[in-house]
């Protein structure tokens, strides 16, 4: 009977652990949801920036700045929160793959994301620690503390190049050069005969399209992270409540063996007691006297 006991408070146990697995699969999969409208929205914001400055940039790439001095800066996007498997691990071997292939300048790190911070505790490139955003709504707070890190970093440091670490898409990591921007752009044919009408100097114009492509480009790339992160979260805990409902499964099996045996144990004490009783001459009924 204990054993048969253990085994059910095991069952009872593991289905409290999957109903509250199951409930963080749920939410992480509804937090997708509204993050794709968000992500859809940004994304044009983002993409309308670009071709404005594709169109400036035709007839003004001589206001572009030359190759950046200072000191190489890598945004590192994590996840704040556990259960989506490798998430934070993919993130820092392409990030060492990233300083390989560009090994010019001693490059420092700010880490996003809690879960990242445990695996880079104690690198000394690092250089400031951001927490991560658990829902969209705290997006617009991390972009922030974001954006005056590396204001901060590049008074100190100079102005170097600025390129984010993080999950872009379905098929893994990507490293995007955030700054300088628009180096894609100088060269570009011109679509129109006459350059733009600017109402500030086109330098002071690119500084502020460059403020206004860095907050764009950001809220996308925290967006993006943050939506490929939860359905990571929903495959890895659909992967766990799979487990744990194979084993309810088993410890249900084994919950029943051990009942069939206790049945036939008390089936085998009835047999027992009813053969003693049989056999015992005390335990009979009296016939009476014989004529």
């Amino acid at each position: 009977m204990s054993r048969r006991r253990n085994v059910e408070r095991r069952r009872q146990s593991l289905a409290e652990i999957r109903e509250i697995m199951n409930s963080m699969k749920t939410l992480a999969y509804m937090e997708t949801r509204k993050l794709s409208r968000f992500l859809d929205a940004q994304t044009a914001v983002e993409r309308s920036i670009k071709e404005v400055a594709a169109d400036f940039l035709s007839f003004h790439g001589d206001v572009l700045p030359q190759a950046q001095t200072g000191t190489p800066l890598y945004l590192v996007i994590g996840s704040e929160r556990g259960f989506c498997g490798d998430f934070n691990h993919a993130l820092l071997e392409k990030q060492q793959s990233a300083l390989r292939e560009r090994s010019s300048g001693s490059p420092a790190l700010i880490a996003v994301g809690h879960k990242l911070h445990t695996l880079l505790e104690g690198d000394a490139r690092v250089v400031a620690w951001i927490d991560g955003a658990s829902v969209v709504e705290e997006v617009a707070g991390v972009l922030n503390q974001l954006a005056n890190e590396i204001v901060s970093f590049q008074t100190r440091n100079g102005a170097g190049e600025v390129f984010c670490v993080y999950h872009g898409s379905e098929d893994g990591v990507v490293v995007k050069p955030l700054l300088p921007p628009f180096a894609e752009f100088p060269g570009t044919p011109q679509h129109h005969s006459v350059p733009p009408l600017l109402h500030l100097p086109p330098a002071a114009f690119l500084i502020e399209l460059t403020d206004q492509y860095l907050f764009a480009a950001l809220h996308a790339i925290l967006y993006t992270s943050l939506m490929l992160e939860n359905r990571h979260r929903v495959t890895h805990l659909e992967g766990a409540v799979k487990h744990l409902d194979d084993q309810s499964a088993e410890l249900a099996r084994q919950s029943n063996a051990l009942r069939q045996e206790e049945i036939i144990e008390e089936i085998e004490v009835i047999l027992l007691s009813a053969a003693s009783t049989d056999g015992d001459p005390r335990q009979r009924d009296d016939a009476g006297p014989t004529y």
